[in-house]
Order: structure tokens, then C-alpha cells, then sequence
């Protein structure tokens, strides 16, 4: 007689349900800092309300290339 072990082994669903879980620890181990830290603005009023856009030449370029 032989004193091995007997294997066990593993089927589908097992296999899937020990992949599920994994990917829940994996997911709550990377989004938990990220949602600890906030987020700090660093414009103020001003800033935020002024004009950002300026059609500059390579705008301009674009516009004509691409005809709008």
C-alpha cells in the first residue's frame, strides 16, 4: 500500500468561487487608500471663473485641417 496522500481535486465552481474572492480582497486592497486621502482644490474663485481658452496658431491649424 501506498502512503501518499490522496489529491484532492479541485472542480469549477470551486475554482471560480476562490477567483471571486480574490478579486474582492484585490479590489478593496487598492481602492482603501485612495478613498482615505481627500482631495485638497488648489484654485481659488477666481482662478476657477476665468477664461481658459485662447485660440492660438496650432488651434488654428487644427480647425483648418480638420475644416470646422
Amino acid at each position: 500500500m501506498s502512503s501518499k496522500p490522496e489529491k484532492k481535486d479541485v472542480d469549477r465552481r470551486s475554482f471560480f468561487k476562490s477567483l471571486g474572492g480574490a478579486s474582492a480582497a484585490a479590489a478593496v486592497a487598492v481602492t482603501a487608500p485612495i478613498v482615505a486621502t481627500p482631495a485638497a482644490a488648489t484654485e481659488n474663485q477666481s482662478e476657477r471663473t476665468k477664461a481658459r481658452y485662447k485660440e492660438t496658431d496650432h488651434v488654428k491649424t487644427f480647425y483648418r485641417t480638420n475644416r470646422y
